[in-house]
């Protein structure tokens, strides 16, 4: 890891511990919380002599200070700054995927990453570390769509992936490659005692052609999808398409209309539901008729 990137990479780390805090930190619990972070990401401890010097680099690139109080015995980012701080929340959520878009660094050979940030989620860097160092881990998963029930998992981790703003986990659970949200991850653990071979022969980007999302479901066909919009809303949907599918079939002052190929998953409704203002669904029938049905209910809901 270069140098300037291990400092900014160190750089955010304080600014994470410190962005929000009601209280001030001890620099006992900041050397040992960023030296903590440091080492997962591959870097080396700090001291307080490196701490003073980042404060001063914060300052300077980002504008935000960063004081020290003998009488509370700690540090905090003034009151003024915090909202400043806020604008890099984005930039805050995880440092190790900065290394993911720079494709001189082997992160990009197990992180996916599409060119906005994700949203925040603490394992991302333990979960990096299992996978680039081949470690089993085991977790509490949470199973929104059964009641919030937990179970737990002990897999074989070999991909993150992103999708709107989303971070999946791609491992082996019991011999099968499965997908898990990693929001829903609770008390992950490496075991760094134990490795396994990574498969490096997955097509990932063949496991997810036929599927919009994340959601790869074979038992859900492949399908032909013609779809109908207003002018205005394909102007979006030529820059922006739905599927790497998707083929134009008409496009003139009153209509655009796109050919795609793939599974109909709920995300891929939900997907319609979202830009659905002019949206004609023109085949298949059963999912013009899934579409009516869900307005249908919304209309009875809320009259």
């Amino acid at each position: 890891m270069g140098r300037k990137l291990q400092g900014l990479q160190r750089m955010l780390v304080i600014l994470n511990k410190l962005k929000g805090y009601q209280r001030y930190v001890p620099r006992e619990e900041l050397e040992e919380y960023v030296s903590r972070r440091m080492e997962e990401r591959d870097g080396t401890p700090v001291d307080l002599r490196t701490l003073q010097r980042d404060f001063n680099e914060i300052e300077e690139l980002f504008g935000i200070h960063i004081r020290f109080s003998k009488k509370q015995n700690g540090y905090h980012i003034d009151e003024e700054d915090e909202l400043k701080s806020e604008q890099y929340n984005r930039l805050l959520l995880n440092f190790d995927l900065l290394n993911a878009i720079d494709h001189t660094s082997n992160l990009h050979t197990y992180v996916l990453a599409e060119h906005h940030r994700p949203m925040d989620n603490e394992c991302l860097p333990l979960l990096i570390k299992a996978i680039k160092f081949s470690h089993p881990v085991t977790f509490s998963y949470l199973y929104v769509r059964e009641e919030g029930k937990i179970r737990e998992k002990r897999v074989l981790p070999h991909y993150l992936k992103e999708d709107q703003q989303r971070w999946y986990l791609l491992a082996y659970d019991d011999g099968i490659l499965k997908t898990f949200s990693a929001v829903c991850i609770r008390n992950l653990r490496i075991h760094d005692e134990e490795t396994f071979k990574r498969d490096m022969n997955i097509n990932v980007e063949e496991l997810f052609k036929d599927s919009y999302g994340i959601w790869n479901q074979p038992d859900i066909p492949v399908e032909e999808i013609e779809l109908s919009y207003d002018a205005l809303d394909g102007s979006f949907l030529k820059s922006v398409p739905l599927h790497p599918s998707q083929e134009v079939l008409i496009d003139n002052e009153t209509e655009f209309r796109i050919r795609l190929r793939l599974r109909i998953t709920n995300d891929f409704v939900m997907a319609l539901l979202s830009r659905s203002r002019s949206l004609t669904v023109i085949r298949p029938q059963h999912l013009r008729e899934r579409v009516r049905k869900v307005y249908e209910e919304a209309l009875k809901r809320n009259t």
